[in-house]
């Protein structure tokens, strides 16, 4: 989708998801919310804001996302949003990021990118 051009990283409205990993394994050939189990989302972002895309690295303001009871987070996916699971596409899988996994303790959960070289992700 990326290489295609079938998506603006800094226009499109991006959101991302934290997802249970005991439900759901990623593949390569999972390119939209359809091919994802309802039961591994756990709690879902606002449209990120703060987006730029400079020398192929992605990179955004960091998230907030509402406290959730339940099961750990242990992976975040990226989406762009296409109105539905099937028209919303699959962007990136990250589940070594800081602070995963995050088991809720009915407190907000706050995802700060890397800010490194990498940032959120690179092509």
């Amino acid at each position: 989708m990326m290489l295609t051009g079938g998506l603006n990283w800094v226009s499109d409205p991006i959101y991302a998801i934290l997802l249970d990993t005991r439900i759901y394994t990623v593949s390569a050939a999972h390119s939209s919310l359809a091919d994802i189990d309802v039961g591994a989302f756990l709690v879902s972002s606002v449209v990120m804001t703060g987006r730029t895309g400079t020398n192929g690295v992605a990179d955004a303001d960091d998230l907030t996302f509402s406290s959730y009871t339940g099961a750990p987070a242990t992976a975040l996916i990226l989406v762009k949003d296409g109105g539905t699971a099937l028209q919303s596409k699959l962007i990136a899988y990250l589940d070594t990021l800081a602070g995963l996994p995050y088991v809720p303790d009915g407190n907000p959960i706050r995802v700060a990118w890397d800010n490194g070289p990498a940032r959120i992700f690179g092509l």
